[in-house]
């Protein structure tokens, strides 16, 4: 327990994105769920507000006068090859979860970063670019989760125990209490074929129409998203990418090797390929075909979900982000989503954006000085696409500048589902403990 005069208070609120610090009044970092019980009714006792930290991928406030409860010491990982579940402690990340499932044969729907931790992931819906278009959310998978409330008390919540709750905690991100523990469906998945093909920036328009015309008629098992690249010259970056502008094509299949180059074919035949890094790897690797940062790094970011993306949408986008654009942001993705991802789940959550097929996401990063050029540029790139926009989107998708009323996250969330989770927040968290996030109020 560590108060902010003290020597290692600074690296207990570190986060992964450095550009969102924390400075809590009282820092914990907890071995158990004893410990966050302690936290818990420590905070709740002096009316403080309570963060949790795991990562810090996403931050959404500053955490300022509040006691947060880093997680990350609680990362233990179980897995029952038999009933295909696996069992992790609230500070886990995925790279200590994908190589005990890998050992059984088995995956979990994960995302992109193995430095993300599972239970944010999960919280706020986990849209996988793998698993995604064929299983769904990551959220549709959870059975069991075990959570420290605002009274202190620790709860092994499922859709049978406790509907409403369970509910809300799947989708409803850190508004309801800490999890200290979680459990998941994993599936029969050990191999995937894919990688990435990097064409120079000059291919742009050509590159980005074509996909898009392709990727539309790919099959739920065979996955690809796209990304504007431009690297920084500096030496930890790979000699072919160096100072350079490149759109990097992401590709996944579940099926075998040549089944997978032959729908690739029309994408390779486009332009010679600056690097191609297309092979054969074992699940518990997926992270590298998506080349997200390894170590923590400063950066801006900004999402939106999009119904559609025309031929407009492609030559806007291009606009701002093309060859000529003169953007300085570091990496834009654009992913279809479909498939599993929209339709109805089996075990009903609270994840919004369900009807988008399309989700962009950028971000500039690496100099501080340079945010406000970034925003900019974000806010510029976003606006571009907005007559194909839609209001609600995935909550793991936010920045900290998305969603920082009730107004604009009741737009967000849809009101029908807010009003729900503004309810079951009234019942399990009344004096809005829980608020150093994207916050939903208590009804």
């Amino acid at each position: 327990m560590l108060l902010p005069e003290d020597a290692d208070y600074a690296a207990e609120c570190v986060t992964f994105n450095l550009m969102t610090a924390l400075r809590p009044a009282v820092a914990v970092g907890a071995t158990s769920a004893a410990d966050v019980r302690a936290a818990v009714r420590f905070a709740a006792e002096r009316d403080l507000p309570v963060a949790v930290l795991t990562t810090g991928h996403q931050v959404a406030r500053s955490a300022e006068g509040a006691v947060l409860i880093n997680m990350s010491r609680m990362n233990a990982v179980h897995v029952d090859p038999t009933r295909r579940l696996a069992r992790v402690e609230g500070g886990a990340r995925w790279q200590q979860v994908l190589p005990e499932t890998d050992k059984h044969g088995l995956a979990p729907v994960s995302g992109t970063s193995p430095t993300v931790g599972v239970v944010g992931y999960h919280l706020g819906g986990g849209g996988s670019p793998i698993l995604g278009r064929k299983y769904g959310y990551a959220a549709d998978h959870v059975q069991a989760i075990e959570i420290v409330t605002a009274d202190g008390e620790l709860r092994r919540v499922t859709a049978d125990s406790e509907p409403d709750l369970f509910w809300a905690l799947l989708g409803g991100k850190g508004n309801f209490g800490v999890v200290t523990a979680l459990e998941f469906t994993l599936f029969p998945v050990q191999r995937i074929y894919g990688g990435g093909l990097f064409f120079a920036g000059e291919h742009a328009a050509k590159v980005l129409h074509t996909w898009r015309d392709w990727v539309v008629d790919l099959p739920e098992e065979t996955n690809s998203s796209i990304g504007f690249l431009r690297r920084p010259p500096l030496p930890d970056v790979p000699e072919p990418l160096r100072g350079t502008f490149v759109m990097h094509v992401r590709f996944t299949s579940l099926g075998p090797a040549d089944e997978a180059e032959r729908r690739l074919a029309p994408i390779r035949e486009i332009a010679p390929t600056v690097l191609d890094t297309i092979t054969e790897l074992p699940y518990r690797e997926a992270g590298s075909v998506f080349l997200d940062p390894p170590r923590p790094v400063p950066w801006v970011e900004r999402s939106t979900a999009l119904r559609d993306f025309p031929r407009e949408a492609v030559d806007a986008l291009l606009a701002q982000l093309g060859p000529d654009s003169g953007t300085q942001l570091g990496f834009v993705e654009l992913r279809p989503l479909g498939g599993a991802l929209t339709r109805p789940t089996a075990g009903a959550n609270a994840v919004p954006g369900r009807s988008a097929r399309w989700q962009l996401f950028g971000s500039g990063g690496g100099r501080p000085e340079l945010a406000p050029v970034f925003r900019e540029q974000l806010t510029a790139m976003v606006d571009a696409v907005a007559p194909w926009a839609q209001d609600e989107i995935m909550p793991n998708l936010l920045s900290d500048r998305q969603g920082r009323t009730p107004q604009e996250l009741r737009v967000i969330y849809g009101s029908e589902r807010y009003d729900r989770l503004a309810a079951i927040k009234r019942r399990y968290d009344p004096r809005n403990l829980f608020r150093v996030n994207h916050n939903i109020t208590p009804a």
